[in-house]
């Protein structure tokens, strides 16, 4: 290995070297102690080769090695639906399809109190999928502006909405860490929900801010996009599968449905910093136009509209009030 490849793979192994350190600690032994002394003895043993063993190229293949080995333990790790869950993802949502009408089990409309005091409500619901009429996004902020939280909605001539937010599936005792999230410590969970559950519990009982945005895209593609997160909820609940705070989000999945139907558009940086999807999609022609970005953006704000329709039982008639309008495909 000459010394120019040498000092091109230094960094990207002194990377992996740090990412398999956290991954021992985060995803090892479950005492602490124990996962901290696997970690440091990782890091510190690659390290000592990359110091001490001659030839350096030498060095570097025997520290690939050993992150291949981590790399590989870690992927046997397996996710589990049995565990001790926190009440609001206690039980996975399953769907059953007869024609063209589909009935959701397990449709969490939580009546909210607080943020962890709420009535738990688990529902059936039937939705007649002639009746669909387009597809929403909601995009969440609670913090940082580059990063948010995104949920779509489906609409139905009936006025009946059926949200699904993609989420961890956390245990009782635990929450949420951003760092945590880029390892095996979250399965994947997609509450299907009462937009009175998920979104009320964000404006009203997070204090986060919300917008709405109408998607431009047939009602039979709608359809489609539906059915193929309702099979991604039905096989979640036979064989669960681990969250990733990068490869597989909130925001990434959503990706993943289209690519599924052979409609998703090219990657773009604002999938991975998501807080700016909608300038994307006001970009791309998703959302309506002939008005600018920042106006749009300003009317598509439902956070105070939210608050204040609460309990209401028009809740999505009431958020969605003076909200630019649905795009009609071409």
């Amino acid at each position: 290995m000459g010394p120019a490849v040498a000092v091109l793979l230094t960094p990207p192994v002194l990377a992996g070297v740090a990412w398999c350190s956290a991954a021992l600690w985060f995803d090892g032994p479950q005492a602490r102690w124990a996962a901290g002394a696997l970690a440091g003895g990782f890091a510190v043993g690659c390290f000592g080769m990359l110091c001490l063993l001659r030839p350096y190229g030498r060095a570097l293949f025997a520290v690939l090695v050993a992150i291949g080995v981590v790399l590989g333990w870690w992927g046997t790790i397996p996710p589990s639906n049995d565990r001790d869950w926190l009440p609001d993802v206690a039980f996975p949502a399953t769907a059953a399809v007869a024609g063209n009408r589909v009935t959701v089990n397990n449709v969490r409309n939580f009546d909210y109190r607080s943020e962890n005091d709420y009535v738990e409500r688990w529902e059936s619901r039937t939705y007649d999928l002639d009746q669909l009429q387009g597809v929403d996004l909601f995009l969440c902020f609670w913090g940082p502006k580059a990063i948010a939280h995104t949920i779509a909605s489906w609409e139905f001539a009936d006025g009946s909405h059926l949200a699904i937010s993609i989420e961890t599936r956390k245990e009782k005792g635990e929450a949420y860490s951003a760092v945590r999230g880029f390892f095996r410590q979250f399965e994947l969970y997609y509450v299907v929900a009462d937009e009175r559950d998920v979104v009320r519990l964000r404006t009203n009982h997070r204090g986060e801010q919300l917008f709405l945005y109408r998607i431009k895209v047939p009602a039979i593609v709608a359809k489609e996009l539906l059915l193929d997160y309702l099979s991604e909820v039905n096989r979640l609940a036979r064989q669960p599968r681990w969250y990733n705070a990068l490869t597989h989000n909130c925001t990434t999945a959503m990706r993943y449905h289209m690519q599924n139907l052979g409609r998703a558009r090219p990657l773009d940086w604002r999938i991975l910093a998501n807080g700016r999807i909608d300038e994307l999609l006001y970009e791309r022609g998703d959302i309506v136009q002939g008005l600018s970005f920042p106006e749009i953006r300003r009317r598509s704000d439902i956070t105070e509209a939210a608050t204040a329709a609460d309990r209401d039982p028009r809740f999505s008639d009431r958020i969605r009030e003076g909200l630019p309008g649905r795009l009609v495909p071409d």
